[in-house]
């Protein structure tokens, strides 16, 4: 496009100035070399400037706001909050959003869930809930009373069985469950106490059943009952070699009569001195 501008440029400057003389021809061609074709190469490079294509301008920058996932959210409670040693305590507790929950002591749980717990101690159970858009804690405290002292009951002129039953109480249970209940805890805290002041004494605990069930049946269960008083004992301080178990099932019946309150009677961890 430039030599063509300059060519055409040439043409019709001769053409103009045909009519000149040789002298005025070259004098005019100076001039046209000074002045005239500077002036036409300029306009030819900015029409060839013009003739570019303009690149397209770049695209706006995204204003939309970006997503982020939710944090989670986790309460726990602890029901009730105030216990004797042993008691049991329900856990419950709750999160949203969470993809991992933890709590301290017990390890990973559901992200929602009840759990009993049986603390010895005050006990702040603390749970941790992450997720993807970050992680957060709650935390529910259980005080836990200090275990009762040894409390004796007067022995002037007892045998030592009859100070051992006047400070070992039995355990009762529920129909069809070797299960210690919950006010039976505080009488095992206070048999733990005896029994741990007098480390001589070795005893047997009985396990018993009401009527209800086949013999096998009661025998087995008897067994467990007896074997939960021991764990809960054991649990408490008292050594194993100390204790004995029997199951007696329904044989040794300590109420004949076919009642609620006869069998309730009959559901029992039973202690004895071990001759």
């Amino acid at each position: 496009m430039r030599e063509t501008a300059y060519v055409n440029g040439l043409k019709f400057y001769a053409r103009k100035h045909n009519k000149f003389s040789n002298p005025q021809k070259e004098t005019a061609l100076k001039r046209f070399y000074r002045f005239v074709l500077p002036a036409v190469l300029l306009v030819s490079i900015a029409a060839i400037g013009g003739c570019k294509k303009k690149e397209a301008a770049p695209p706006p920058a995204s204003t939309a706001p970006v997503a982020t996932a939710p944090a989670p959210t986790a309460t726990i409670t602890a029901t009730p909050t105030s216990i004797s040693a042993g008691d049991q305590v329900v856990l419950s507790w709750r999160t949203t959003d969470a993809t991992s929950v933890s709590i301290d002591g017990i390890g990973q749980v559901p992200t929602a869930g009840v759990k009993t717990v049986l603390p010895t101690v005050s006990t702040s159970y603390h749970l941790v809930a992450v997720g993807d858009g970050g992680q957060t804690d709650a935390t529910a405290r259980v005080t836990v009373a200090a275990p009762p002292s040894a409390v004796e009951a007067p022995t002037s002129g007892m045998s030592d069985e009859e100070a051992f039953h006047a400070n070992v109480q039995d355990i009762f249970f529920d129909y069809d469950t070797a299960e210690i209940r919950a006010d039976a805890q505080a009488t095992l805290s206070k048999d733990a106490a005896y029994l741990n002041s007098h480390p001589d004494v070795r005893f047997v605990i009985g396990g018993y059943c009401d009527e209800r069930g086949s013999n096998e049946y009661n025998l087995a269960l008897g067994q467990n009952r007896a074997e939960s008083v021991k764990s809960a004992l054991v649990n408490s301080g008292v050594a194993a070699s100390r204790i004995r178990v029997i199951s007696y099932g329904k044989e040794k019946p300590f109420c004949s009569e076919s009642t609620e309150e006869c069998w309730q009677q009959n559901r029992r961890g039973g202690f004895t001195m071990d001759k």
